[in-house]
């Protein structure tokens, strides 16, 4: 699949799932994507796992507003996360937060480290931007930057990861080493951009995976009837 094409059945598929508030979306991947050349392969490609990572994360929502800027570790073989904004990075943004997920026992704490408390969520949606769900389609290979030119462009993958119902859509682009550069988070009302950067091969503090103490013990809050809670419901 080429650029254009991708381009085409972006603008397709944001404009028959959210009307006209859809172009906006469009025009955002577009304005991501019109640099980059396009190097589409036939072959068929297998979701990788990601490495565990330590690392700087960035989060945008709709109106291009910093959501989130904070570091990040990630245990890729036990699907754990610690991700705390406003620390490391110097940019003001709009949410303070401080999370803990585990990913396969479908459970998120917030912590409140100054008052030393914390609340304990049951995830009913496990699917997040630091690594590649089993589920993923590959669409694309691309370069940023020159293709041609020794050191001047980035090889990376472009995969999807459709919703039943196309309540909501995510967009996820890893390098060929499956480490994950940015992912986009489409819900019928809002988006999301999540940019990685400064990611190292390791997990630099482990005991950032551990539950706090004044974390243990709790109960998870129960989640409304009729609603599903993810990772993603932090930014929106």
């Amino acid at each position: 699949m080429g650029l254009v094409a991708f381009v085409d059945i972006l603008f397709f598929f944001y404009l028959k799932l959210f009307g006209e508030r859809g172009k906006m979306y469009a025009a955002v991947l577009l304005f991501v994507f019109v640099c980059w050349t396009a190097t589409a392969h036939g072959d068929h490609h297998q979701p990788c796992r990601s490495p565990n990572m330590t690392g700087l994360a960035s989060v945008m929502g709709t109106r291009a507003e910093t959501r989130a800027n904070g570091a990040f570790a990630y245990d890729s073989m036990n699907k754990k996360l610690r991700f705390q904004s406003n620390v490391t990075l110097p940019f003001n943004a709009s949410l303070d937060l401080d999370l803990l997920v585990f990913f396969e026992e479908g459970v998120l704490y917030k912590i409140d480290s100054k008052n030393q408390s914390c609340e304990k969520k049951s995830l009913q949606n496990r699917k997040h931007p630091f690594a590649l769900p089993t589920d993923a389609t590959f669409v694309s290979t691309m370069t940023s930057g020159s293709a041609s030119i020794e050191g001047e462009g980035l090889k990376f993958q472009i995969w999807t990861t459709p919703t039943p119902g196309f309540k909501s859509q995510t967009i996820m682009c890893t390098t060929m080493g499956c480490l994950p550069l940015s992912t986009f988070h489409v819900t019928e009302s809002s988006m999301l951009m999540f940019s990685n950067m400064n990611v190292e091969l390791d997990i630099k503090d482990p005991d950032l995976l551990l539950v706090p103490p004044f974390c243990q013990g709790l109960h998870a809050e129960e989640t409304p009837e009729g609603t599903v809670y993810g990772f993603f419901d932090e930014f929106l």
